[in-house]
Formats: structure tokens, C-alpha cells, sequence
């Protein structure tokens, strides 16, 4: 019987902490399910199947959520939200939303729609509203509304399958702009659309 000297121990001790620290959990779960079918267990291979592709979404949305501006120097963010998938997302898409405060009580708001059926309805929309008017950044076409009671909105569309809107309180086009700009617009279809 060989024995094994101390420094092949922590070697060996270093090597498995390292793999396992290498180990992705979307991996081993697909590697769990294929091992599960192999065996004929069925209803474990789709639990770690689902488990695998919940923890793909989970990265991806973490990855949409980023797509939102940090806010400008004198803003505050809320928390990120994305409202994709279920059955909502057959009607609504994906859905990306946050608001920025100013201490003066401004706010913007950008919602990022991204493969929503509705689109279409909305661009219609948006080009008979009469209250709205023809607006291009970046080579992107939409609409700015600018309202009495100090409320303004962007309605920007990416492509033909996204829309942004950055709607404001108390701000200027000028601040709604600067947040369009540290929006990543040309990032947009690659990342939601893939």
C-alpha cells in the first residue's frame, strides 16, 4: 500500500478545492439529469433540468437588469426590476424598469420593452397622438410629449422589436436626453434579443 506524504495530500487537498470552486451549477445539474435519464429516473432529470434552465434565466435577467443606467451625478436609483417570463410575457415581453429621484422631488422612470405583440399597437399609438412630436436620437426614431403639468416622455423605438421610454417629473428634455444617452442603445437587440 503506497502512502501518501504530506505535501501530496494538500496537494491533492488544493486540487479538489479548486475544481469544486471551478464547478458551475447549470453543468452539474445537466450532468445530473443525463446521469437521472441514463438511470431511468425520469422525474429527477426534468427537476434538474428546470433547475439548470432557472438558473440560466436567473443570469440572463441579472444581465437585462444591467442594461439600465447608473443615475446621474444628484440621482438615487431604485432597484432594478425586470418582469420577464410566464405565461405575462406572451403578451407583455420583456419588461425592464427603473426610477431615479432627485432630492427635489424630480423623477425619471425607463421602461425597456423588448418582444411585446402589443409593439405594433403602440406605435400606432404613439404616431396618432397629437400631442406628441416626431423626435430622432441616434438615429433611432420616436416621439417626445412635453405636458402642462410638468410631466415629459421619450417613446423611443429600437429596431422594430424594442421600445424605451423614459418618462419625467419635474425634469427637463435635457435630462431625459442624458439618460437616454447612458442607455446602451446599440447594446439593446444583442442583449434582448440575442
Amino acid at each position: 500500500m503506497t502512502r501518501l506524504t504530506r505535501p501530496t495530500m494538500l496537494a491533492l487537498s488544493l486540487l479538489c478545492a479548486a475544481t469544486s470552486a471551478l464547478a458551475d451549477p447549470v453543468t452539474d445539474q445537466i450532468d445530473a439529469a443525463k446521469r437521472a435519464y441514463a438511470s431511468g429516473d425520469e422525474r429527477v432529470a426534468i427537476q434538474a433540468l428546470e433547475f439548470a434552465a432557472a438558473q440560466i434565466r436567473d443570469k440572463l435577467k441579472a444581465q437585462e437588469l444591467e442594461l439600465l443606467p447608473a443615475p446621474l451625478p444628484g440621482w438615487t436609483a431604485e432597484e432594478a426590476v425586470s418582469d420577464a417570463g410566464g405565461i405575462a410575457a406572451m403578451f407583455t415581453g420583456t419588461n425592464l424598469t427603473r426610477t431615479y429621484r432627485r432630492q427635489d422631488g424630480a423623477s425619471v422612470t425607463i421602461s425597456i420593452t423588448a418582444d411585446s405583440p402589443l409593439l405594433s399597437l403602440v406605435t400606432s399609438l404613439m404616431q396618432a397622438n397629437p400631442a406628441a412630436t416626431p423626435y430622432i436620437h441616434a438615429g433611432y426614431r420616436g416621439v417626445f410629449e412635453q405636458h402642462a403639468d410638468g410631466t415629459s416622455r421619450i417613446l423611443l423605438l429600437v429596431g422594430t422589436r424594442i421600445q424605451v421610454q423614459l418618462e419625467g417629473s419635474g425634469v427637463d428634455q435635457q435630462t431625459l436626453e442624458a439618460y437616454l444617452d447612458a442607455i446602451k442603445l446599440d447594446q439593446l437587440e444583442k442583449a434582448l434579443l440575442g
